[in-house]
């Protein structure tokens, strides 16, 4: 069992150097560029060490029908020492009293790991049911945090030991979106866009959600964090509604030259190789488009140069203490939180010369992003 987990494991590592984000640099170097994107990889191996840390002490007999999963940097593969561990206990399977108690060990198995507690709002740190992260979308019943929940599933997950529970879920909330879309399997009228509206609709409502969330802990939590904060929506939660709209876009950019993918005994083809790619991580999702596109290696080297400088940040202790102390008055004439606030605005303006590009993906904005 540990020879064959050590294995599991030393591959994970591997393909961090076969990925689409490692695919990019290695092209943009090739081109004659120098991507700077060492905090970004130093995270990955970082983010696989604390993986292989946790699963070694996972309980052995979890049941099939449950799967311990974490969001947030672990779930990117961004993990620094002052990571939070946002995790649940996702159960897709018949209803056992067993659950709370092994919700309860899980909480007290993280909390000696964890460099903080979660979240005060309750999103994680407990049990969450599946059907209603399939079932509950859209109308009264889907609650700000059942809507995170589902949102982070899609685009920043890991589950550790048994995945059966949360594969299942993943592909049932994906298919939730994909399947009743009957406009994304038939082509827009006009133009002939298989674009998943009722996914990405949701992608922005995601974005919106999460902007005004901070606004909400702006005014329960004062200035406590206002810094930092500030600083990871402009940044990583920026960077799960780009993985998003580009995972939207890639469905159709994937199958432009093969439009019988949408039709007859290919659906099921087709709804494969969406799961395939909303299951990479969100800077993988992203640069996974962008290899495809030569004239946007300028924004695609800014990008990921603005994003790594971010993380170098937040990976230096002393920096990000000193960002999570701050208060929002005194930002301004921080120097810290300045430089960073500057590679946000680079990351911003990589993204817009991205989005609004003369190309296919400006196209797709310009027809279903804005309006």
């Amino acid at each position: 069992m540990q020879m064959r987990k050590r294995r599991t494991i030393k591959a994970a590592v591997q393909a961090q150097f076969q990925s689409p984000l490692h695919n990019l640099h290695q092209k943009l170097k090739a081109q004659g560029r120098e991507p700077s994107w060492q905090a970004l990889f130093d995270a990955r191996r970082r983010t696989q060490h604390t993986i292989e840390v946790l699963e070694g002490n996972l309980p052995r007999d979890l049941p099939q029908d449950v799967s311990v999963i974490f969001s947030g940097s672990l779930g990117r593969g961004e993990f620094t020492n002052g990571s939070d561990m946002d995790w649940s206990l996702l159960l897709d399977g018949s209803a056992d009293p067993q659950h709370f108690r092994l919700a309860a060990d899980i909480r007290t198995w993280v909390e000696a790991k964890a460099a903080k507690e979660v979240g005060k709002e309750g999103t994680f740190g407990g049990m969450v049911v599946s059907h209603d992260l399939i079932h509950l979308i859209g109308g009264d019943e889907d609650s700000n945090k059942n809507f995170t929940r589902r949102m982070l599933i899609l685009l920043e997950t890991v589950p550790l030991g048994p995945r059966v529970a949360f594969d299942r879920t993943f592909k049932n909330i994906l298919h939730r979106y994909l399947n009743e879309d009957a406009s994304f399997w038939r082509g827009t009228s006009r133009h002939g866009h298989h674009i998943p509206h009722f996914l990405m609709n949701d992608v922005t409502r995601f974005w919106r959600t999460m902007a005004v969330d901070f606004a909400y802990k702006l005014r329960n939590r004062g200035a406590k964090g206002a810094a930092i904060r500030n600083l990871k929506l402009r940044m990583s939660r920026k960077l799960l509604y780009v993985a998003g709209l580009l995972g939207c876009y890639r469905c159709h950019l994937d199958f432009v030259d093969d439009k019988d993918a949408f039709v007859g005994e290919r659906r099921n083809e087709t709804l494969a190789r969406i799961e395939s790619f909303f299951a990479l991580p969100p800077t993988d999702l992203i640069a996974s488009v962008l290899l495809n596109f030569d004239h946007l290696s300028e924004s695609a080297e800014v990008l990921f140069n603005s994003y790594d400088r971010f993380l170098a940040v937040l990976s230096d202790d002393e920096k990000r203490e000193r960002l999570e102390k701050l208060s929002e008055s005194d930002s301004a004439s921080d120097e810290v939180y300045q430089n960073t606030r500057q590679a946000s605005r680079d990351f911003r303006d990589a993204l817009v010369r991205i989005f609004f590009d003369n190309s296919e993906i400006g196209t797709l904005t310009r027809l279903y992003g804005v309006f």
